[in-house]
């Protein structure tokens, strides 16, 4: 007789298996058809608003792991609030103009951006652009992010170009916008000047040099033909030196070694002794920094006066104490100049090489000079030593080449005009993780000016006009709202396609000379200032994003933001509205692999989000970045994407569990909690503590702890402990019973629960959980349209948690001496055995309180014993729980072909010779029959 047909088995034929890459297509398609993002706006209507402004991504290629893991967190976010009570709003965005798109519109298409032209060009760049922003669309969405894709904002829309142009010139008439002569990191292969923000260091092996500058007038302090010596690692920069600059409180010393006397710091002395190979030497005579003031010496090999100056930024880290000083080409160089009034030379055009001003170097390559230059040196006997060193250097954080300082006109927003309410307004702001606030805050407390003009094509124009008459520069209330009119009407191509006068409002003539014409500024904006008004171009547009407002609520990005998309944004706004655009701003770190590294092509450790995709599915790639914490960085191998499969399958397996013993339940089946055994109601209070925990983390964004308390309560709570208790009950009880019906209202609230917590994070999984769920009638039609669990004090019982704490202790002792039995050939399956307990007084009046111990301990049989005198040989006395000993011995009778547990009363029964007398009470009240 197969008794298994009477027992009340799991459904099988759910379709929840590990065929992520297969079923995520299907369930994206339904999100298409039912426009998911429009029915979780419109649900949401009237809520309180949380808005996630999107930083947006350069459209220039395809995504990767970085941009998939920002993209899966910001999804987590806005997921989460519009699940817990807020309208939460997406309008994802991307950054489309500027240098990264011109260099691959470039490569691609095989374009010379000198001969083509620029309105051609930008149409070109444009078309390159667009291309890319439905790649990536394409890609975030089989990501499962979920957004307003049909609308998103780009960088190159009319209107936010308007609007851009609309904050440049607030910002000029509040008197933050000027155009300068002075040193701007620029970069050769780009073309460009850059901002402090467009650059990184890394090493870079350099010329290292002592060279020797003659005194021509000691001004009585310094003897004729003695040498101030100074120490380089850019040989060309020599060309513009016009100074030395020492500092005035240093004490510098000059030194006899044979013929030659030099003057250095005398701190540095010994350590330049050693470098030039000096074995000889007297200091003659000891002097301050300020004493040389005004000292004057001769060019190297330059006919050319070099001043003796005073500075503070003058170090004794390396070299010499001296620092030669070319305005044209340093920052602290420029400044000290200019208190000087000392020329500022700059010998070398856009690419890069010398022009005519640098004699026999002209036309050579700026660092291609370093040679010739040293060779000169030796020649004229002004070369004391000459070396390599290794050293951090600045280079473009696009093309990755070298950049130098190169002095020339460009347009500056003075951060120093609003920089104090810019520290202000970050103390304002929350920053996750806290560390980011002293970050930004430094950033900006030590920031330069901004230089805003680019030499490039492909992005919004300075609005400037320039009066041919007087040369006065002109940008004012009536231009710029003029020209916001013709861009938001034809973008801003326009610029580029009609004259000056076509730009200007009709009949407008110079406010200071009454000329009536006039040319353009030739320079386009920064794309730091293109993405740094998105708080404007987006947040403040409500005739096409009536959803959104200003200021946002969290701004998402990774780490190098803070000098990045953060800088520009809180400039601009503090600029033109005095506050923040972000109430928040949460960072990430890069990802890298086990060991540490960052993703590189050259160690073959890049990993395509893409390639994960298709093989284990976007589920498992989203698990992953819930996994780890995002405030440092972000590890990610094979090795881990498969450990990441294994904790999805056992989250997936606990759900099927769910699932599969709720194929005959409903939602108004349900045991009221006051009728539940104290077990499910013990299973309810870990669901809670569970539930407690996992939205705290998730309002704190700490997304790890979500993961990692979810995973926990899947595999111990439930798995390894309750679902493995229940499941005699659940497939052997009759199918209506309440003991059957009281556990299956615990699963059924336990995967209700599951399903809405995991939904931010497992969002494939999460919604075919939702389609098998038994759920209302009127249940919303994707799980993304419900809201979060709530926690219910009622089931947070301290006593009853208390004593289960114990019960487990316990069950964990009994355990261990059950793996002993089974060790000694004692037992083979746990219902093979039968435990005594024997417990001491306070461990037995616990004890015989307790109910169900064979089924706590998934044995056939339990014996509660006083432990009053010597306990039997075999018994295990427990290290970890006073007054407590286990015996395990071979349960008695047989094993019941139906429920599997041993009991003497197996065979007692004529009818149902293998069946236990439980067993045989369940078919008899079935009246018999194998069902």
């Amino acid at each position: 007789m197969d008794y298994s047909q009477t027992l009340n088995l799991p459904k099988t034929d759910f379709p929840m298996r590990a065929n992520l890459p297969q079923r995520e297509p299907e369930i994206l398609k339904f999100w298409d058809e039912i426009n998911i993002y429009r029915l979780v706006q419109q649900k949401n209507a009237g809520r309180p608003k949380f808005i996630l402004h999107d930083g947006p991504p350069y459209a220039n290629g395809h995504i990767h792991l970085g941009t998939a893991l920002n993209k899966v967190l910001k999804d987590i976010v806005v997921k989460y609030h519009s699940m817990a009570g807020y309208d939460a709003p997406y309008v994802p965005g991307w950054d489309t103009h500027g240098l990264p798109i011109e260099q691959q519109a470039i490569k691609n298409l095989g374009l010379n951006r000198h001969a083509v032209h620029p309105v051609e060009f930008r149409h070109k760049c444009r078309e390159y652009a667009l291309k890319f922003v439905d790649v990536q669309r394409q890609e975030f969405k089989r990501l499962g992010v979920r957004g307003d894709w049909e609308h998103p904002y780009l960088t190159l829309m009319p209107h936010y170009e308007a609007a851009q142009i609309g904050v440049f010139g607030e910002m000029a008439r509040r008197g933050y916008i000027y155009k300068g002569l002075k040193p701007v990191y620029w970069c050769a292969t780009c073309e460009t000047a850059l901002a402090e923000a467009e650059v990184e260091y890394q090493d870079k092996k350099s010329p290292s040099i002592y060279v020797r500058f003659p005194v021509k007038d000691g001004k009585g302090r310094l003897p004729a033909g003695s040498q101030v010596v100074i120490w380089t690692t850019t040989p060309w920069t020599l060309i513009a030196n016009v100074a030395v600059c020492l500092h005035p409180d240093f004490t510098y010393v000059l030194v006899a070694s044979g013929e030659e006397e030099y003057v250095v710091a005398k701190e540095l002395l010994p350590s330049f002794a050693r470098a030039v190979g000096l074995n000889d030497w007297t200091i003659k005579e000891e002097f301050a920094g300020s004493d040389l003031e005004g000292v004057v010496l001769g060019h190297p090999f330059i006919e050319r006066d070099s001043l003796v100056i005073l500075g503070d930024h003058v170090t004794l880290d390396a070299g010499t104490g001296c620092v030669h000083t070319a305005p044209g080409h340093g920052h602290e160089d420029y400044l000290v100049g200019q208190r000087y009034g000392l020329p500022i030379l700059s010998p070398i055009d856009g690419r890069g090489r010398f022009t005519g001003e640098a004699g026999q170097f002209a036309g050579q390559f700026y660092t291609d000079a370093n040679e010739g230059i040293i060779a000169e040196l030796r020649a004229r006997g002004k070369l004391l030593k000459s070396d390599t060193i290794n050293h951090q250097y600045p280079h473009c954080w696009r093309c990755k080449k070298p950049v130098f300082f190169r002095a020339t006109e460009q347009w500056f927003a003075s951060i120093e005009g609003f920089r104090q309410k810019a520290l202000e307004a970050i103390r304002q702001v929350r920053w996750i993780p806290a560390w980011g606030e002293e970050r930004i805050y430094n950033m900006v407390a030590n920031r330069g000016d901004w230089c805003i003009s680019r030499q490039r094509t492909w992005g919004v124009p300075i609005p400037i006009f320039y009066c041919t008459g007087c040369g006065k520069e002109i940008i004012t209330e009536e231009t710029i709202s003029n020209l916001q009119e013709l861009f938001k009407e034809h973008g801003s191509d326009i610029w580029f396609m009609r004259e000056a006068v076509e730009l200007l409002p009709p009949g407008f003539k110079c406010p200071s000379c009454g000329a009536g014409e006039f040319t353009k500024e030739t320079d386009i904006m920064d794309v730091w200032f293109d993405s740094g008004t998105s708080h404007v171009g987006v947040l403040e547009q409500p005739d096409i994003w009536p959803e959104l407002r200003w200021p946002a609520d969290l701004y998402l990005e990774g780490s190098d933001q803070h000098r990045g998309w953060f800088n520009s944004s809180l400039s601009t706004a503090v600029a033109v509205r005095g506050r923040a655009p972000y109430r928040a701003v949460l960072t990430h770190g890069f990802v890298v692999d086990e060991q540490g590294r960052k993703m590189s092509k050259s160690l073959g450790n890049v990993i395509d989000p893409l390639k994960i995709i298709d093989q284990m599915g976007a589920d498992i790639l989203r698990l992953w970045v819930s996994s780890a914490d995002y405030r440092g960085d972000l590890a990610v191998s094979q090795n881990i994407l498969k450990q990441m499969t294994e904790a999805y399958r056992k989250i997936r397996n606990t759900c099927r569990f769910l699932l599969g013993n709720l194929y005959d339940f409903g939602p108004g089946d349900q045991v009221p909690y006051d009728r539940l055994p104290e077990m499910d109601r013990w299973a309810l209070l870990r669901l809670h503590r569970m539930m407690e925990r996992v939205l705290a983390a998730y309002r704190d964004y700490e997304y790890h702890v979500v993961f990692h308390t979810i995973h926990h309560f899947c595999t111990i709570d439930m798995s390894a402990l309750y679902l493995d208790m229940i499941k005699d009950r659940l497939y052997t009880t009759p199918a209506q019973s309440p003991e059957r019906r009281a556990a299956q209202t615990v699963l059924y609230q336990v995967l209700h629960a599951l399903v809405r917590l995991l939904a931010p994070i497992l969002a494939f999984t999460t919604e075919e959980i939702w389609r098998y769920a038994p759920k209302e009638k009127d249940a919303p039609v994707s799980v993304q349209l419900t809201d979060m669990p709530q926690v219910n004090e009622d089931y947070l019982d301290v006593e009853l948690e208390a004593k289960w704490e114990r019960l487990l202790a316990v069950r964990g002792e009994v355990t261990r001496a059950l793996e002993a039995a089974r060790r000694e050939k004692v037992i083979g399956n746990s219902l093979e055995a039968a435990v005594v307990l024997y417990a001491r007084e306070e461990m037995y009046d616990f004890l015989s309180r307790a109910r169900d111990l064979p089924t706590i301990f998934i044995v056939s049989a339990v014996e509660l014993k006083k432990w009053t005198g010597d306990l039997p040989e075999k018994a295990v006395v427990s290290e970890t729980i006073p007054g407590l000993a286990v015996v395990v011995e071979r349960a008695p009778g047989e094993k019941c072909e139906r429920c599997w547990m041993y009991h003497p009363g197996v065979g007692r029964d004529q009818e149902h010779p293998t069946l236990c007398p439980r067993c045989v009470k369940v078919l008899r009240s079935r009246g018999g029959a194998l069902v």
